[in-house]
């Protein structure tokens, strides 16, 4: 009679304990998309798409070098950076802490801080401009203070429109900076703090360096946003030439007496979005 091996001896759980040898992977084979899926697809597609080949097509491409060293077109650009740049600074001095204090504090009414912070994204821009009037315009709560004390006038200036676009464009700051401090691991900071570290110490010797790359990330953000601000800045600010007139401005006036020179600006502002989107690719956009 065969001999039947009991499996509770060693040498049954030997061969048991032996996998068999398993063949390459195969990756599920890819799905047929539903027509009723692929067709609004690429309608939205389509929908997103076809302006921005629209303004390529339409560029003045053999006299786009005669438009871009036009004055109009430098003072715009070189206020439009100027502005941008200052705006972003504010938003980094004022939105990391604000950002901080939201996420590492149990601040009474968070939830009602967090809105405020965040009411700018989906505020209209001309909303936000009134807003801004009425509170730092000369008759404004504060501005009205600001001019009979210090003689300090903020509408229809440049500073002005510094302002605007820090008001629109810090929101996107915050809200990057306060994902990238719930990521970080507060034990880092508890391990400085035991070993005698101030809470500012710990803030900027070990936060900041973890928390850097959504402080980059959130201020490109920042900075694209307050490059391509509009409506509170021609609210707040005015459309003056070599003063407050920045890029989106100027596309907006020369659409009515010199459309080649809008396309230009357009292309400017296109160009300057798409290489934001690829700076950003890896932290936003990458897929597992």
């Amino acid at each position: 009679m065969p001999h039947h091996r009991d499996p509770g001896r060693p040498g049954a759980r030997r061969h048991l304990g032996k996998r068999r040898p398993q063949g390459p992977r195969r990756h599920p084979a890819p799905r047929r998309v539903p027509v009723t899926l692929l067709l609004p697809a690429l309608l939205g597609l389509a929908f997103l798409t076809l302006p921005l080949v629209g303004l390529l097509v339409r560029a003045p491409w053999s006299g786009l070098s005669e438009q871009l060293t036009s004055s109009a077109v430098w003072d715009a650009l070189r206020l439009s950076l100027i502005c941008a740049t200052a705006a972003t600074a504010i938003s980094l001095v004022l939105g990391v802490p604000l950002a901080w204090l939201l996420a590492r504090t149990e601040l009474p009414g968070r939830r009602l801080v967090r809105a405020l912070v965040t009411l700018p994204l989906v505020l209209p821009p001309v909303v936000g401009g009134v807003a801004l009037l009425l509170v730092l315009g000369r008759r404004g709560i504060v501005g009205s203070w600001l001019d009979s004390a210090f003689g300090i006038t903020l509408p229809f200036t440049t500073t002005g429109v510094v302002i605007a676009e820090a008001f629109v464009a810090m929101p996107f700051l915050v809200i990057s900076v306060e994902g990238a401090l719930r990521a970080a691991d507060p034990r880092y900071e508890e391990a400085a703090a035991t070993l005698g570290a101030s809470r500012l110490t710990a803030f900027r010797r070990v936060t900041l360096p973890m928390i850097a790359p959504g402080i980059a990330a959130g201020a490109v953000l920042a900075w694209a946003r307050a490059l391509g601000e509009f409506g509170a800045t021609i609210t707040f600010a005015g459309n003056f030439p070599g003063r407050t007139q920045t890029m989106p401005l100027a596309v907006y006036l020369a659409m009515e007496s010199d459309p080649e020179a809008a396309i230009a600006l357009s292309l400017i502002l296109l160009v300057v979005s798409v290489a934001v989107l690829v700076g950003l690719r890896d932290r936003w956009m990458s897929t597992p």
